[in-house]
Order: structure tokens, then sequence, then C-alpha cells
């Protein structure tokens, strides 16, 4: 697909991290971006940089989702490219024994619903949303294409860590469903694929201790250092313009292979 002004963009998680590096790539070669997500300070700004619209959205809200697709479409049409970068985290043991105190306590199970709702269900809600908006437009070229999406992993999928169980379930559930989802849109033009990060340079990872940090930057075998989100970027923009990429997951992860912990 030609990345251009006549084409339009949504970038879930678009305020920060991997998904404004996707936002502010797009937006260069002159596409228009909406960005989703929560944090409405940051995604306005984002969104105003780029020259594109943000759309405050909880992606596990169905209402929220709608609305915020209505608003993206008219500021700038129906999109033709959707990028999932919306996701959350928490790294809990399945179940543990207090050392001090003996106690015994299993992940809560609120809090892995709440995981595979916005990483897993999210992104599938608006998958299938967009996919929908996009069955009427016009095909593009000889190939017929209509649209591309490119959803987010992690590496987490297959080298899951300890406490990752419901992390690892939510990135793994969207590998599962990439093939299908592929399957299902074959016939109508609608390309997927599926990024697994390694260890990224994001805002949450910046918040972990700098000793921390540098081991975990020591780890990958090489480079040695963190992903940059812009090479997140260059990845998903190349799964969009190459029309035979499809159905396919790429891990951009350093060659790393996580240990259990």
């Amino acid at each position: 697909m030609e990345l251009n002004s006549s084409v339009a963009a949504v970038v879930t998680g678009g305020a920060s991290g991997l998904g404004a590096a996707t936002a502010r790539a797009l937006a260069a070669h002159g596409v228009k971006v909406a960005i989703f997500d929560m944090n409405e300070p940051i995604g306005e700004a984002a969104a105003k940089e780029i020259g594109g619209v943000f759309c405050k959205v909880d992606v596990t809200s169905d209402e929220e989702v709608d609305a915020a697709f209505a608003k993206a479409r008219a500021a700038h049409g129906q999109e033709r490219i959707l990028v999932n970068c919306a996701g959350i985290g928490a790294a809990v043991k399945t179940a543990s024994r207090d050392k001090t105190t003996g106690e015994t306590k299993h992940f809560p199970l609120e809090i892995f619903n709440r995981i595979i709702q916005v990483n897993l269900v999210g992104t599938f809600r608006c998958i299938a949303k967009s996919a929908k908006g996009m069955l009427d437009l016009e095909p593009l070229g000889e190939s017929g294409e209509r649209g591309a999406i490119v959803s987010t992993g992690s590496v987490a999928a297959l080298d899951g860590q300890v406490g990752q169980a419901a992390y690892s379930a939510s990135k793994g559930g969207i590998l599962g469903m990439l093939l299908p989802v592929a399957r299902d849109l074959m016939n109508d033009g609608i390309r997927a694929n599926v990024i697994l990060p390694g260890i990224f340079d994001t805002p949450l990872m910046k918040g972990a201790p700098p000793n921390v940090q540098a081991v975990l930057a020591a780890s990958v075998p090489f480079p040695k250092r963190f992903g940059n989100p812009d090479e997140y970027a260059s990845l998903a923009l190349e799964m969009i313009r190459n029309g035979y990429f499809n159905g396919e997951y790429v891990r951009l992860d350093g060659a790393i292979r996580m240990p259990p912990r």
C-alpha cells in the first residue's frame, strides 16, 4: 500500500511509546492519523504535533471504540490502516507463598481478566470494527487491496517469564488469532500481521531503576541495548507497504530469548 495523504490510519495506544513512534512515521509520509488512547493530555499533544486527531478511548468499551472510530472517520474518512499498540501488563505469579508470613495467594483474577480484556479482546474489537469499515472502501491496484492491520504481540507470547501468565496469554492470543483473521479477510483485500517486540525503550521501561535497565539491556545478544520505538515503527510501515506481507508474525528483539526470570 502506498503511504500518502489519500490514506487514513488509526493507531491505538498512539499517545506514547511504540504507538506514538508509528503515528509519527505514518504522518511523515502524509498519512492522516487518528490516535486512540486513554491519556488525553499526551494524546492531544501527540495528535497536534502530527496534524492528526485524538480520540480518548478505552478499548474494552464497545461504545467508546465506536465513538472513536466515528470521530476519526468524520475527520479523515474511513481508515485503510489500523495499528494496534494499546496494552497493559502486570507481573504476578500464578500462586505463591509469602516468605515472611507463610501466607499463600493466587493471581487476582480481576487483574488477569483486565489484561486479557485490554490486550486481547481490545485488539480484536478494534480489528473487527476497523475491518468492517474497510469492506466499503474501493480496492486499490491490481491486487484489490483495501486495508492493512498490524497488531502488537510480544516475545512473551513465546518466552513468557515468571509472573507473566496473564500478559503472555493475552499476547499469545493475538498471535493465535492472526492467521484466522488474515484468512477471514483474504477475499476482501485486507491484510493482517503481528510484531513481537522484545525489550523496548518505552515510558514503562524508563520507570525501572537504572541498574535494572542496564541488566536488561545487557541481556540482548546484539545490539546490547533496548529497541528504539522508531525501529518498531519502521517494521510496522514495511508490513503496511509490502503487499505480500500477510498472516505473518516477526520477532523484533535483537535475538533475545527471555529466561524464566
